[in-house]
C-alpha cells in the first residue's frame, strides 16, 4: 500500500466495486482481474485501466480480439451482467516489453442509469464507454459513441433507433467536464491521484469544469485548445432527464507532447530560437516600461517591432511552408525594419497622432485579448467569426480612440502594460504559464481557419497568480515612475525634422552666430582631402640656401 492505493504485481487482481488498486503490467503474463459477490441490483460494470505513457491491453479474453478489447493509456469496457451473474473477469497486459505503472478500478451502475457508449456505432466495441482523444499542437479534439437507456438483467437493450420521442435514448443529455493536472508536474504519482477525482459522477461534478451540455441532436465530439505540456482530464457524464439519474464515461488524460521525443518534449517544450527572441524582446520591453516615454525613440521602435513583427508573422505562416526557426528569423528582420520605419515616420513627418495611433493599437489588441481570454472568449456567439473579429476589432480600437486627447497617458499606459507583457512572454519560455495564451489564442484563431470551435479555458493555479502579480508590479511601478518624472515635461519632444530646419536656417542668417562662417559641407570636404593628400607627397630637395638679407 502506497498513497492510499494498493499495489499488485501478481498475476491475479482482487477488485472491489468503487476501489482503485494500482498494478504493474508487462507483456508477457497479463492480469487477471476478479470482481466476487456482485449485488443483484447492479446490471451493468465499467472497468477501466490508466497508465500515463505506454498503451495497456484491456480485454474480456486472455486471447483479445479486435471486438472485445481495447488498447490505449486511458481504456474501459462495459460488463453488461447476466440473470444470477456475481463474478467478472478481465485481463490486462502492456504493450511494452518493460513494466508498466497503471491503476485499474471498477464502477457498477443500476438498471435505471444510462450506459456510455451503449448505442456506438462508430467504433469496434459493440458498447464502447471510451473517450476518444486527438491533439496537435493547436487544438485538442474528443469523440465518443453515444449512450442509451439503462435496462434490468436479462432484457434486450432499447432500440437505439426506434423514434425519437421522450422514450428513446434521445432524451439523454452529456455534460462535458474538465479538470487541470497540477502545472509543471508530469509524475505518474500525481496523474493516477487526480483521475480517480474524474472516474465517478459525484466527483466529477465536485472537482471538474463544466464545459458543455450536448443533446442527442448533436454531434458527440468537442474541441479545446492545446496547452503543451500541462496535463489535462476530459471526461463526459451522460444524464437521464426522465430518472434523474447519470454514468461516466472513461476519462482520458493528455499532456499535449511527446514524453518519447529526444527534441521538444513534454520536459522542455519551447525551442532554442523562441527562448532567445523573447528573452530579447523582454529586455526591450522592461526598458521600455520604465523609461518609454523619456526615450521616445526607443518606444517608437519597441511598439513598431511588434506591430510589424506581428502581422508579418501571420502573413509568412500563411502563404508560405517555411519551417519555424526560419520564419522567427524573418519575423525579427522584419519587426527591425517596422520599428525602424516608425521611427524614421516621426523624424521626418513628426505626426504625434500616428505614432499614438499605432501604440494604441498595440494596447488596444492585448486589452482585447484580454477580454477574449476570459470566460466570455468561450460564449457560443463567438463562435462565429465575423461576430468575433467584429467585436475584437471594436474593443482594440477603443483604446486609440478614448485617449485620442490624452496622447502622453495613452502612451505611458502602453509602455508600461505591453513592456511588462513582454516580460511574462519570456518567462513562459521557461516556465509555463498561461498567461502566455492571452496572445498566443489569438494568433491561433489568425492562423488556423477552424480554431473558433475550440474551448480555450486554461488553468489558473499558484504559478499563474505568481507571474500574473510580477505582471501587475511591474505595469503599474512603469506607468507610476513615468507619469511623475514626466509630469512638469513636455508632452512629446519637438520634431525633429522641423527643429533641424529651423537650426539650419538661423545659422544661415545670423553673421553673429560662428557656424555662419564655417565653409560649405563640399568646400570642408576638398580641404580635408587636399590635407591628407600632402600628407603623402615627398619633401623637394632644398639644394643651396642663402640666408636673407635683413
Amino acid at each position: 500500500k502506497s498513497g492510499g492505493f494498493f499495489f499488485c504485481n501478481t498475476g491475479l487482481l482482487e477488485l472491489s466495486l468503487g476501489k482503485f488498486r494500482n498494478v504493474l503490467l508487462n507483456q508477457t503474463n497479463p492480469v487477471e482481474a476478479v470482481i466476487r459477490n456482485i449485488a443483484s441490483n447492479v446490471t451493468v460494470i465499467i472497468f477501466q485501466v490508466h497508465a500515463q505513457r505506454s498503451d495497456v491491453v484491456i480485454s474480456f479474453d486472455k486471447n483479445p480480439s479486435v471486438n472485445s478489447s481495447g488498447t490505449g493509456v486511458d481504456k474501459g469496457l462495459v460488463s453488461i451482467l447476466r440473470p444470477q451473474q456475481s463474478v467478472c473477469t478481465w485481463y490486462l497486459r502492456s504493450l511494452d516489453a518493460s513494466q508498466v505503472f497503471s491503476t485499474a478500478i471498477s464502477i457498477p451502475y443500476m438498471e435505471k442509469d444510462p450506459i456510455p457508449g451503449g448505442c456506438n456505432l462508430e467504433f469496434d466495441l459493440e458498447v464502447d464507454p471510451n473517450i476518444y482523444l486527438d491533439y496537435t499542437l493547436v487544438d485538442i479534439h474528443i469523440k465518443f459513441a453515444p449512450a442509451n437507456l439503462g435496462y434490468t438483467r436479462g432484457a434486450n437493450p432499447p432500440s437505439c433507433d426506434s423514434g425519437t420521442g421522450q422514450n428513446s435514448r434521445w432524451r439523454l443529455r452529456y455534460d462535458v467536464y474538465q479538470y487541470f493536472l497540477p502545472e509543471n508536474d508530469l509524475s505518474e504519482m500525481v496523474l493516477m491521484s487526480h483521475i480517480r477525482k474524474m472516474s465517478e459522477v459525484q466527483s466529477i461534478k465536485a472537482n471538474g469544469i463544466k464545459m458543455l451540455t450536448l443533446t442527442t441532436d448533436d454531434k458527440t465530439n468537442v474541441y479545446f485548445s492545446s496547452l503543451p505540456g500541462q496535463g489535462v482530464i476530459y471526461n463526459v457524464i451522460v444524464w437521464d432527464p426522465l430518472w434523474n439519474t447519470s454514468a461516466a464515461y472513461i476519462p482520458v488524460h493528455t499532456y499535449a507532447c511527446s514524453f518519447a521525443d529526444l527534441v521538444d518534449n513534454c520536459s522542455s517544450l519551447s525551442k532554442l530560437s523562441t527562448k532567445v527572441f523573447f528573452t530579447a524582446l523582454a529586455f526591450l520591453g522592461l526598458f521600455t516600461c520604465f523609461f518609454g516615454h523619456r526615450f521616445w525613440k526607443t518606444d517608437l521602435f519597441f511598439m513598431g517591432f511588434i506591430f510589424a513583427g506581428f502581422f508579418f508573422f501571420v502573413f509568412i505562416t500563411r502563404v508560405t511552408g517555411l519551417g519555424y526557426d526560419v520564419r522567427l528569423i524573418l519575423t525579427a528582420v522584419a519587426g527591425i525594419i517596422g520599428g525602424l520605419f516608425l521611427v524614421a515616420s516621426w523624424w521626418r513627418f513628426g505626426s504625434v497622432l500616428l505614432c499614438m495611433f499605432i501604440i494604441g493599437l498595440v494596447l488596444g489588441f492585448l486589452f482585447s485579448s484580454t477580454v477574449f481570454f476570459t470566460p466570455l472568449g468561450d460564449y457560443r456567439v463567438f463562435r462565429d467569426d465575423v461576430v468575433f473579429w467584429v467585436t475584437f476589432s471594436s474593443v482594440a480600437l477603443m483604446i486609440p480612440v478614448l485617449f485620442v486627447g490624452c496622447p502622453r497617458i495613452l502612451n505611458i499606459l502602453a509602455s508600461g502594460i505591453v513592456g511588462s507583457y513582454a516580460v511574462i512572454l519570456a518567462i513562459a519560455c521557461y516556465v509555463y504559464t498561461s498567461l502566455a495564451y492571452i496572445t498566443l489564442d489569438l494568433l491561433r484563431r489568425v492562423l488556423n481557419d477552424y480554431f473558433s470551435r475550440a474551448y480555450t479555458n486554461v488553468p489558473f493555479q499558484t504559478n499563474d497568480f505568481i507571474i500574473l502579480s510580477v505582471w501587475t508590479m511591474l505595469a503599474l511601478s512603469g506607468v507610476t515612475v513615468q507619469l511623475r518624472r514626466e509630469r512638469s515635461e513636455v508632452p512629446f519632444p519637438p520634431h525633429p525634422y522641423l527643429a533641424w530646419k529651423r537650426e539650419r536656417e538661423r545659422r544661415s542668417t545670423n553673421v553673429l552666430d560662428p557656424s555662419h562662417h564655417i565653409p560649405p559641407l563640399r568646400e570642408r570636404i576638398h580641404n580635408k582631402l587636399l590635407h591628407i593628400k600632402e600628407l603623402f607627397q615627398k619633401e623637394q630637395p632644398a639644394g643651396e640656401r642663402t640666408p636673407l638679407l635683413l
